[in-house]
């Protein structure tokens, strides 16, 4: 049974598909996927071909978009779009500390979580594809981990593909998280620089929040613990298009008179646990690093371990050297889980992922040495989610590739520079340009 309505200038339809939980057991238990098809409504009678979305994350469901806007007025002038919640994201299946617990306990809800990385994502979208396309190929565009997907698809299926397209989401094919992580924390030093250079005042905004924090036990309305570690974490923004801008907007009046002396305000408590919280996407924490596991070693809290070798972040050395507070980037820590209502069912767990020495190989570098898919990667200058140098890497070992290395635009392009970028990578892939 399928829902069908409208929306200004789109018609949408509810999908939903039924796929083996373990591809590797076709026979055995199942789960179900859910899918949004969008259609300009000038054209809803048309055939046309298929573009799959896939979300960034790992963790996030595709966006609920109302209308077309960004990428996706673009899209529908020449395609149907489908927007896949990936498995244990959105309605697919969704994986939390409300939904694990049916699985057993933390060994068992470790177990079913190796199952959600990108090789079963792609395993999925290859047995749902023939249900929507009739069996035709279709064009993929993957955002951020969407394109760690999207090249696991060009190692795993290609013939299921007529064009992959990446946005900020093109992987090293060999690369430990510990060295995903050495690579980033100097380019979050950077952004953080820039931050700086262009709000001063927030350099001291920060250094009193920190100091508030490390001499305060603050425990925000939905009874997250925040500590520093968790205010540093807010530098995730620093990645996105406006991220800095609503950085500044959320330290400059952090602070209100009370009678016991200044406090956090409520309105900064309040968009700050926002931000934090992991309630809506939480196998974002629990498997992030795992994306990044292709051997016998495991990711030991990867982030953690690496931070220790970048002593200018650590707060409490700033404030007493009267340096500036830094802030870290997209990164997931332990303490997380015991800060954050939504994980600390699951500290147990993430620990037992995090220390899984069986994972296998999520890109194929001969098959993609001899790629003949259409494929084309926008490639974000100093991006502070995916190295710059790592995306590049790869995208000269895959066959036929081409890359628009841009500074234009953040990590988020495909939101906020959506239809050019669009353009510009269906332009290379086809080869207009």
């Amino acid at each position: 049974m399928t829902d069908t309505y409208r929306q200004p200038g789109v018609v949408l339809t509810d999908r939903r598909f039924t796929v083996p939980l373990d591809h590797d057991n076709p026979s055995g238990e199942t789960i179900e996927l859910y899918a949004r098809e969008v259609v300009a409504r000038d054209k809803a009678d048309r055939d046309l071909p298929w573009l799959l979305y896939l979300q960034g994350g790992p963790g996030f469901g595709a966006n609920r978009f109302v209308g077309k806007p960004a990428w996706l007025g673009r899209a529908l002038e020449d395609y149907r779009v489908l927007l896949l919640d990936q498995r244990g994201t959105g309605a697919s299946a969704p994986a939390n500390r409300q939904t694990l617990p049916l699985r057993g306990g933390p060994a068992e809800q470790a177990d079913h979580l190796t199952r959600f990385r990108s090789d079963s994502i792609v395993r999925d979208c290859e047995v749902i594809r023939p249900q929507v396309t009739g069996g035709a190929r279709w064009t993929v565009l993957g955002q951020s981990f969407g394109g760690f997907c999207t090249v696991a698809y060009l190692s795993m299926a290609p013939e299921g593909l007529d064009t992959a397209l990446i946005t900020g989401g093109l992987p090293s094919l060999d690369a430990h998280a510990d060295d995903v992580y050495r690579a980033a924390y100097p380019r979050v030093e950077r952004k953080v620089a820039a931050h700086y250079a262009r709000y001063p005042r927030d350099v001291e905004r920060a250094r009193r929040i920190a100091d508030h924090l490390l001499t305060h036990d603050v425990v925000l309305p939905n009874g997250y613990r925040f500590t520093v570690e968790a205010f540093q974490s807010l530098g995730l923004m620093l990645g996105s298009g406006d991220g800095s801008h609503r950085l500044h907007y959320l330290l400059e009046d952090a602070f209100v008179p009370t009678p016991s002396g200044p406090r956090l305000s409520d309105a900064f408590q309040e968009q700050a646990q926002a931000l934090l919280s992991f309630a809506g996407h939480p196998l974002y924490a629990l498997v992030h690093e795992a994306i990044y596991a292709q051997d016998a070693r495991p990711t030991a809290w990867s982030a953690e371990r690496v931070r220790s070798e970048f002593p200018q972040f650590d707060a409490a050395k700033a404030l007493a050297g009267e340096e500036p507070v830094l802030f870290t980037g997209e990164t997931v820590h332990p303490w997380m889980f015991d800060c954050d209502p939504a994980l600390r069912p699951l500290r147990e767990t993430a620990e037992l992922v995090a220390a899984r020495t069986d994972w296998t190989p999520l890109y194929d570098p001969a098959r993609l040495a001899a790629n003949e898919v259409p494929a084309a990667a926008a490639v974000y200058h100093d991006d502070m989610y995916v190295d710059t140098a790592h995306s590049l890497a790869t995208a000269r070992a895959v066959r036929g590739l081409r890359t628009w290395v841009t500074d234009e635009f953040e990590h988020d392009g495909v939101r906020t520079g959506g239809p050019r970028v669009l353009d510009r990578l269906l332009a290379l892939a086809r080869d207009e340009v």
